[in-house]
């Protein structure tokens, strides 16, 4: 009997709990809500209660609510209004992004132990705004913010969003508003893949080659398989100028920028630029097609180790992230075993593959990264697992263990793997591709798909889940050359792989996810973004 009642009450206690969090709705939804009576009536005259520690908050604030009224708040030190607080000592409770947000009849509270703390709790706030109201054609002069009081704190650290601009560039404007977007579903990494076979789009001073031939390519495949093309060059890359006041863009969002230099597969655009940089010695133009073609960096050259660390050098000089993804994924082997030169360097580093080889590698670069402060992360085809089908026993014989720093970032392959993984001591960000990939259409992963994915895969015991940082989902571009189409293919899933890496899985329900997701989806009509229609 008292088994019963306690099933009973907790099965109550979450009924409870799911009907408060249906009431409000923000993406993606808070760890704990209380809603209240009394509701706070917001006005032009609102003044923003702020202090020199919360000063970049109170500005932020200050344009949102500038956008709605048509006017600037009044910022004040005391007094009744929107107040801003910075208490250190909510790191224990709700860490370095978490926040309390309370609204009463007086007045609202906004209050974390750091700046992203804040920033979080306004865009909890924004959110609870109506979805035209940053918009010209807002004209009322009231807003009625319900009683309520947030508790509030994401489940992983790592929220990430990847856009592949080396496929198709999209450009600075491009980048801003899915930065935009980002920060307000609270997603913290931007991972930027700039380099691959189809184009190089990040500015290296030392080797200029690299934008003034690898970031043109003369034609485009047009579909996959195909032997047409579209019949028009492509090009774009950004200039160290451009990066700097993205990164800055970036930063004013508390958003992190991963950028993604590919190595030693996936490098045709840059061996077009310098030819000495491959392994075949054929390669002289930027590929036009897509899928995993056979020439890499000639990694027995010396010369070619030292490129990579000069283009290292500058990529650390301009990011101000500690990590850098090297890609490292879809090498073809078959050309490092018909190649004399590569075969010689397995002999002479006393390896026993060319899985072997690349790990020895990445270990180089890694520990050139550690050298000046960096980590390094990479596709889990870094490890040395057998991923894909082309690779046979011999070419993936392997001795080498690749250094516990790197993180692996897992998108294919048995979930085995990434226990594998972190029981050998990784940090891991799960990609899983049948799960997060927004290139595939809304048949292969619907929203309700996006909506059920786990970073921690079941099964995984209870002393590595801290290994597991969180997620990415990812924007491949190779046959979606126009913005529109991206936008199309990343919202409104985006928003649901937002929630899976903010919210705990216990508050997770996707009913009220959709009804949140109405009102977010109106905000981005009104900003001219264009989403997939229909929630599956």
């Amino acid at each position: 009997m008292n088994r019963f009642k306690t099933k009973f009450t907790i099965v109550l206690l979450i009924f409870f709990v799911t009907a408060l969090h249906a009431q409000i709705r923000i993406i993606p939804q808070p760890m704990e809500v209380t809603l209240g009576n009394e509701s706070f009536t917001l006005t032009p005259k609102t003044a923003i209660i702020s202090h020199k520690s919360t000063a970049n908050s109170a500005q932020f604030l200050s344009s949102i609510l500038e956008k709605g009224f048509h006017t600037k708040p009044k910022l004040k030190q005391k007094g009744q209004g929107i107040e801003l607080i910075l208490n250190p000592d909510l790191e224990t409770e709700l860490g370095k992004e978490g926040y309390r947000l309370k609204s009463v009849a007086t007045n609202i509270l906004i209050e974390a132990a750091t700046d992203t703390g804040l920033f979080y709790g306004i865009q909890s706030f924004r959110q609870l705004l109506p979805s035209d109201f940053e918009t010209k054609a807002y004209s009322n002069k009231t807003v009625e913010i319900r009683g309520v009081e947030l508790k509030d704190k994401p489940r992983f650290p790592w929220r990430a969003f990847m856009l592949d601009e080396s496929r198709h560039f999209k450009g600075v404007d491009a980048v801003k508003d899915l930065l935009d977007q980002m920060a307000l579903i609270k997603m913290n990494v931007f991972h930027w893949h700039l380099t691959d076979d189809q184009g190089w789009r990040i500015e290296i001073k030392k080797y200029p080659k690299l934008t003034e031939v690898g970031s043109h390519r003369s034609d485009t495949q047009s579909s996959r398989n195909s032997p047409e093309r579209i019949g028009a060059p492509h090009e774009g890359f950004y200039t160290q100028a451009q990066i700097k006041e993205i990164i800055q863009y970036a930063q004013e969002r508390h958003i992190q920028i991963i950028p993604e230099i590919e190595m030693p597969g996936h490098a045709t655009a840059a061996i077009a630029s310098y030819p000495w940089l491959g392994v075949l010695g054929t390669t002289k133009e930027v590929s036009v097609t897509f899928g995993k073609l056979d020439d890499s960096f000639n990694i027995a050259d010396d010369k070619v180790y030292e490129f990579l660390k000069d283009v290292l050098t500058e990529v650390f000089e301009l990011f101000p992230s500690k990590i850098v993804h090297i890609g490292g994924d879809e090498v073809r082997f078959e050309t490092w075993e018909n190649s004399k030169e590569i075969q010689n360097k397995i002999k002479k580093e006393g390896l026993k593959s060319p899985a072997d080889l690349q790990i020895f590698f990445t270990n180089q670069i890694s520990n050139f990264m550690e050298s000046h402060g960096h980590r390094m992360m990479g596709w889990n085809e870094i490890l040395g697992d057998q991923v894909h089908e082309w690779d046979e026993g011999s070419n993936m014989n392997v001795t080498e263990k690749l250094s516990e720093t790197a993180i692996i970032h897992f998108w294919k392959g048995s979930l085995d793997l990434i226990n594998k993984a972190v029981t050998n001591g990784h940090d891991v960000v799960n990609s899983l591709h049948s799960m997060t990939y927004l290139d595939y259409d809304y048949k292969s992963i619907p929203l309700s798909k996006s909506y059920s994915f786990d970073p921690i895969p079941e099964g995984l015991e209870d002393e590595y889940h801290d290994k597991i940082l969180g997620l990415g989902c990812q924007m491949w571009s190779e046959w979606i050359p126009e913005v529109k189409q991206m936008e199309n293919q990343v919202y409104p899933r985006i928003a649901a792989y937002a929630e899976v890496g903010w919210t705990m899985k216990a508050n997770k329900n996707y009913e009220n996810f959709i009804q949140a997701l109405i009102k977010l989806e109106k905000r981005w009509e009104l900003s001219g973004i264009s989403y997939h229609e229909g929630f599956d």
